[in-house]
């Protein structure tokens, strides 16, 4: 049965109380995210970082709403991509993980031998990034149909994508699939305006990308990206239909990527009047002003969750900086998923 795009209001919350403690929790991670990321690019300019960096600044309202409401403990699935650091948080990834990644540490989960944003913790419910490019909805696909075959009914598969990867024939694959086997697949599609520097005028003809759930059979959401309490609401209800056992939801949040496609692009091809529309709008600096209108926290207090909140990031960063890179030599290069270097071993021969 298919079901209309829908362009969704944000629902009432279970309690007053309920809602600012998951509004301000979501801050937390967003706010976590920016000042890591912040970090990371001072880094990355200093020469300390091997690699691209690639940060969710404006995403991370987005991105979180979808991390916190799955269930790691439960067996959900996250599968963050380039711009989701704030989801990946709120899902479950440590920090000193993140850090650990990016600064190439033996100690981090990819033991210092991929790149950055290549990481992950398959079991406990966080896919290794392959690519950004629709690939990992088939990979989110396949835990799922995994955990249907061990009876795991009850349990829901995140995956994250950009406007741009819902061109390439591995998303139509992955969600023409998902759709037919009905999984518990909720898709979050930030259409930041750009695929690198390729607008979306050139990328798709419909007049929104939620427009396209209607060929799939499938339910669709079209949000303001930027606007968290939009975001939460939406993301919960997706995650409650999916879970529920309607299938596959698509959920599509318009908002601006306020950065380069990576650290090394100026972005000099993203016009000055696209920073004034409303889906150009910083939802960090949003959310902190909804959070003082309704006075669930005063200024005294956010700015001491900032302090705090810098304070971890440089004890993370200085932790991973400290530790060893990966001795070529010692290294055992096989597969990380070979028993002895799987997940909760410590072998390093």
């Amino acid at each position: 049965m298919s079901h209309p795009t829908s362009n969704v209001a944000p629902l009432s919350a279970d309690s007053p109380a309920s809602q600012r403690e998951r509004f301000v929790s979501a801050f937390g991670w967003m706010l976590l995210a920016r000042t890591f990321e912040d970090k990371i690019a001072a880094l990355y300019r200093a020469g300390k970082i091997v690699g691209g960096v690639y940060l969710g600044r404006g995403q991370e309202a987005f991105s979180a709403a979808l991390g916190m409401q799955l269930n790691q403990a439960q067996g959900d699935i996250f599968s963050g991509l380039i711009r989701d650091q704030a989801g990946r948080m709120a899902f479950g990834e440590l920090l000193i993980d993140s850090a650990r990644t990016y600064l190439g540490s033996v100690e981090g989960p990819m033991r210092g031998r991929d790149g950055n944003i290549h990481r992950g913790r398959p079991r406990q419910g966080m896919p290794a990034m392959i690519s950004h490019l629709g690939a990992m909805v088939s990979v989110v696909n396949g835990m799922l149909i995994a955990k249907r075959f061990r009876g795991e009914r009850d349990v829901v598969g995140g995956a994250t994508i950009g406007d741009g990867g819902t061109s390439t024939g591995a998303f139509h694959e992955g969600l023409n699939q998902a759709a037919i086997e009905k999984l518990p697949l909720v898709i979050a599609v930030a259409d930041n305006q750009f695929a690198y520097s390729t607008p979306t005028s050139q990328q798709y003809a419909c007049a929104d990308l939620a427009d396209r759930a209607i060929g799939y059979g499938i339910r669709g959401y079209s949000i303001d990206g930027t606007d968290l309490e939009t975001c939460l609401e939406t993301f919960s209800e997706a995650i409650a239909r999916a879970r529920s056992g309607e299938g596959p939801q698509l959920v599509v949040g318009k908002l601006l990527r306020l950065a380069g496609h990576g650290e090394h692009d100026d972005a000099r091809y993203i016009p000055a009047d696209m920073r004034e529309k409303p889906y150009g709008a910083d939802c960090v600096p949003m959310a902190q002003h909804r959070i003082l209108e309704e006075n669930w926290m005063s200024e005294d207090e956010i700015e001491e969750q900032v302090r705090i909140t810098q304070d971890r990031v440089e004890e993370a960063v200085a932790k991973a900086q400290s530790e060893p890179d990966p001795n070529p030599f010692r290294e055992s290069w096989h597969a990380l998923a070979t028993k002895h270097l799987a997940e909760g071993t410590i072998a390093m021969d």
